[in-house]
């Protein structure tokens, strides 16, 4: 009997101990440091030179606060979650959140309603993500990458309110898509510069950004990101906006590079407003079904009440360039207020180039863009060519094209087009190909702090760049021509 009542003891000690592991922090308005909280709870956290390791949950109070602003690395332990109800900041030059057995992902991180989060200059790797449910939230010059799904189950970062700022990120190779929010809250995120590839790893039928309805007072910003899609995963697209729950969609969708995905952009549903203005919408084909994907950008929508107004796109080589489907509405180009340039090419499937499909009975402007890229300049039957609509079938509504103007495009715009740098990211080796018109490059840090200076040749570039990990941006400066292109450095 005795050496039983001896085993329970030993039994619930244990579970005693393991139960202590997990910390709240005590509500009174303290900021904490690490070293704090190894100091308040000895048996939740350690430390060993700059590296903290986490072996219990983790609370910051409605009133405390956490500051990290020194370099660290904090080793989370498998299925362990973080959860601030205050204060959140992490302000230093490098900061590494990671799971202490990277095949035993921690759970991640939490941040509730009215706390108050700010992350600079950090990986975050190896945890089930962000469920972001405050509306005061920024995350700025961060590599997420080899995240799972835990607390958030919808995308590494999932938001549910408010106007979340995500600047100047990588969000690479992910279980689950890079960013999202729900689909019956009102978020209008600030997504800008960000790199983002190859994520949804788990290959569910979702995009990499995938967004819901948002306020009415305040877009939703989409600007100057670069979404890669892994060619492997059939059913990852690249952007969605979607009303399905009977708000409305308040969106600017501007200047993004979407490449590689099973399709690159779609807005579904009415009550719906969106710009969507000077994208390179690019080889969106990975799943090479043009019955269920592959348009450059699709517009579907039951019931009346999309309006989309498009100009300065480029869509090359994508399974569809652009559908319009049921009651939705597109404007390509009015001759008034929207002025066109948009750019089609290589656009089909089956043998045919389909450019422009209008499926509904809605008639669409289109007015002053170059329907043939590589059939300069266009006439009004090359554009009929490549568009279906009313003169195709008599259900359909027309699509007023007339003017057709490639006038816009120039020789150094085309070879601008044509230079390829990669591997992006890398680990310092770099090459920039087909190079025509480029004779310098200049690094600046994502701050706008030039780093680097190198000379270009005419054709092939072999580069060597020694620099710390994160995003930077390349200056391409050539007598008459200058482009800009984003670098990760792993």
């Amino acid at each position: 009997m005795k050496k039983l009542l001896l085993n329970l003891f030993f039994t619930f000690g244990v579970l005693g101990i393991i139960s202590a592991q997990d910390f709240t922090t005590p509500d009174t308005g303290i900021t904490y440091s690490l070293d704090d909280l190894v100091t308040a709870s000895p048996s939740t956290i350690s430390v060993s030179g700059t590296t903290y390791t986490l072996v219990g949950n983790l609370t910051i109070s409605a009133t405390d606060a956490l500051l990290i602003d020194s370099d660290i690395t904090l080793e989370i332990g498998a299925d362990l979650l973080i959860t601030v109800f205050g204060d959140f900041s992490v302000d230093a030059d490098n900061v590494l959140f990671t799971a202490i057995d990277t095949a035993a992902p921690y759970d991640g991180f939490r941040f509730e309603e009215f706390s108050t989060i700010s992350i600079q200059n950090s990986t975050i790797q190896y945890g089930g993500g962000m469920r972001v449910l405050t509306e005061t939230f920024s995350i700025n010059n961060c590599v997420l990458t080899n995240n799972v799904s835990g607390v958030s189950t919808g995308s590494v970062l999932s938001f549910s309110r408010g106007t979340p700022q995500i600047t100047n990120n990588a969000f690479t190779f992910n279980e689950t898509p890079a960013i999202s929010s729900g689909a019956n809250t009102q978020v209008s995120a600030y997504i800008f510069n960000n790199y983002i590839e190859g994520n949804n790893q788990a290959n569910n039928n979702r995009p990499q950004i995938n967004m819901g309805t948002t306020m009415t007072s305040e877009p939703l910003r989409i600007i100057e990101n670069t979404i890669i899609g892994d060619r492997n995963l059939t059913m990852v697209g690249g952007i969605a906006v979607a009303n399905l729950v009977g708000g409305s969609i308040n969106a600017i969708i501007d200047d993004n590079v979407i490449r590689d995905n099973r399709y690159g952009l779609t807005i579904v549903g009415n009550n719906s407003f969106a710009y969507v203005r000077n994208n390179v919408i690019e080889d969106n084909d990975s799943q090479g079904s043009p019955n269920v994907g592959g348009s450059g950008i699709s517009l579907s929508t039951s019931a009346a009440g999309m309006e989309v107004i498009a100009s300065g796109n480029q869509f090359r080589r994508n399974l569809w360039g652009i559908t319009v489907i049921g009651q939705a509405s597109i404007n390509l180009g009015d001759g008034a207020g929207n002025p066109g340039q948009n750019v089609f090419s290589q656009n089909g499937n089956g043998g045919t180039t389909y450019a422009l499909y209008n499926n509904t009975a809605n008639t669409l402007m289109a007015m002053n863009n170059c329907w043939i890229e590589e059939s300069v300049p266009n006439t009004l039957a090359d554009a009929e060519s490549v568009i279906v609509h009313q003169n195709d079938m008599a259900s359909l509504g027309l699509v007023n094209f007339d003017p057709v103007n490639c006038d816009f495009l120039s020789v150094e715009d085309v070879l601008t087009e044509e230079v390829s740098i990669y591997p992006n990211p890398t680990d310092g080796r770099l090459f920039v190909s087909n190079n025509q018109i480029f004779n310098q490059m200049n690094v600046y840090s994502i701050d706008g702090k030039l780093v680097m200076e190198k000379t270009l040749q005419i054709g092939e570039n072999e580069l060597f760049f020694n620099l710390n990990s994160g995003i930077y941006l390349l200056e391409l400066n050539g007598e008459t021509s200058r482009a800009i292109k984003k670098l990760i450095i792993k």
